[in-house]
């Protein structure tokens, strides 16, 4: 990070400065200012600032997030990511309060965004096993049902976000068949995964916003349940049990593998609050569809991820494990689609 990065006085200060201006505040200092854990694809920063004058008057908690050093060709930018945030928060979602949007270099030495702070845990290992954090687990999964279903009030005729293509350009198998090719090396599990998704392919449903990342580690729980739904930087518009099989895709159960709603509660919770909410009905067989597809997706971003280890420079300890994933990725793929058994022959 340059000498303007939030790691110096200077970039601090240069902070500090622009909050005051934005906030119309008379001073601003920053008080405790450190890089938290995880982010593997965007850099967080918990900032505590001191605000003298203006509407913010007072002590203020937030996290500034911004780029990492290397990241992944399919996420938003800082600017793009503020406006799903700010959408969302305005829908009724329990996201953070998204503040401030800065596209320019000049301040940190990269675009950022201001969010109010929240408390709790996303850690997906404590999450799943810790019984003293997130409350009741099945009331958890079902307010995070609803949850998805509000993010799913969010349609193209709602909306308009002109970073995002339109509803009639997006082909998920397409562009993980694309994303697979350009990474240049052998994976058949996933060309085997992907020709059981063209061979079991629905009829479209329509689009409406997807989360695309919505899962146990990207939302926040402290001692009484849900905080916070956290990360958009892959959200876009699909179709929507496409977010419903990635919350339950088994790779992101965290090894409670009988726990199928994001390894913390039952399918018949998540998809009580998700048709309360949303007014659709879950359809089983499109999600089991889903899970497939997101195996696949996890994988092809786990490789990316290994690249940017191997081929970017990036040494940091979460991004070369996670680029030894796609194994066990392929095995749970294997496992979901024998040779003898089609979409409506699968059970979970």
């Amino acid at each position: 990070m340059s000498d303007r990065g939030l790691i110096g006085e200077q970039g601090r200060a240069a902070l500090a400065e622009f909050v005051r201006a934005a906030f119309g505040a008379d001073s601003v200092s920053v008080g405790d200012c450190r890089k938290l854990s995880g982010g593997a694809i965007q850099e967080n920063w918990l900032v505590d600032l001191d605000i003298v004058g203006g509407v913010h008057a007072g002590g203020l908690s937030t996290v500034v997030r911004t780029d990492a050093p290397s990241g992944v060709a399919v996420s938003h930018s800082r600017a793009d990511e503020f406006q799903l945030l700010s959408a969302a928060f305005a829908a009724g979602v329990t996201v953070p309060e998204p503040l401030l949007c800065c596209e320019s270099t000049e301040v940190i030495g990269k675009p950022f965004v201001v969010m109010r702070r929240i408390g709790g845990t996303a850690l997906g290992q404590k999450v799943t096993r810790d019984l003293s954090i997130g409350g009741d687990r099945e009331l958890l999964t079902e307010r995070l049902g609803e949850e998805l279903a509000r993010i799913h009030s969010i349609t193209p005729t709602t909306h308009s976000f002109d970073f995002l293509p339109g509803p009639e350009k997006i082909d998920s198998l397409n562009e993980f068949r694309e994303h697979l090719d350009a990474l240049g090396e052998p994976r058949s599990a996933l060309e085997w995964g992907l020709r059981w998704l063209e061979i079991n392919r629905m009829p479209v449903e329509e689009p409406v916003l997807l989360h695309h990342d919505f899962r146990t580690g990207n939302y926040m729980v402290d001692g009484e349940g849900l905080t916070g739904v956290l990360d958009w930087e892959f959200a876009g518009w699909g179709e929507p049990h496409e977010d419903i099989g990635w919350f339950c895709a088994m790779c992101w159960r965290f090894g409670q593998r009988d726990k199928p709603a994001g390894g913390i509660g039952s399918r018949e919770a998540l998809y009580r609050g998700y048709e309360r909410v949303s007014g659709r009905t879950v359809d089983p067989k499109r999600v089991y569809f889903w899970e497939v597809f997101a195996h696949i997706r996890w994988a092809v971003i786990a490789v990316q991820q290994g690249h940017r280890f191997l081929k970017g420079g990036e040494r940091t300890l979460d991004i070369v494990l996670t680029g030894r994933r796609p194994a066990e990725i392929e095995y749970e793929i294997l496992r979901m689609t024998p040779p003898d058994n089609g979409l409506f022959d699968a059970v979970y």
